[in-house]
């Protein structure tokens, strides 16, 4: 199984084949954001950022852009909008497929059945189940709002 990293330093080499620039500067800002995040660690004394560190990351920089998005969109800048939103598909490529409503709703069932959550005080045991098994596939500050819902918060 490659690594997020073997699939960043694939995309940037096809980039650079097809002669995509908004994809070579975007995988190369997903680079730099990824060795910042390194060095941090480093300096924390620990190891390399993990998979799923990478993938919290991506989401990050995902929300980053949307954010910007609705900035520009709201003070008539459609330009710098659309690049934006082609950053966001770039970066989007190397996530996992994000869960739809249905699905992120199932799995916050099973994971209030599976954590035995009852009330609202068990919201970190369930969201903490879900971070550990949908890492990347979910937008977790919906999820929380969903757990909260649920628990009758």
């Amino acid at each position: 199984m490659t690594t997020l990293r073997d699939r960043f330093t694939e995309g940037l080499k096809e980039a650079m084949k097809a002669g995509d620039k908004r994809r070579l500067g975007t995988i190369r800002l997903i680079q730099s954001a990824l060795k910042d995040k390194d060095i941090e660690l480093r300096g924390l004394g620990k190891p390399p950022a993990s998979d799923e560190e990478i993938l919290a990351l991506l989401q990050k920089m995902t929300k980053q852009r949307q954010e910007s998005i609705a900035i520009y969109d709201a003070n008539a800048r459609p330009e710098l909008a659309q690049a934006e939103r082609e950053e966001v598909e770039v970066i989007a490529s190397f996530l996992p497929r994000q869960m739809d409503e249905a699905e992120a709703s199932a799995a916050i069932d099973a994971a209030i059945a599976e954590t035995g959550a009852a009330s609202m005080k068990d919201m970190g045991k369930v969201v903490g189940a879900l971070k550990a098994k949908y890492s990347g596939q979910m937008d977790f500050a919906r999820a929380s709002g969903l757990v909260k819902s649920k628990l009758g918060g």
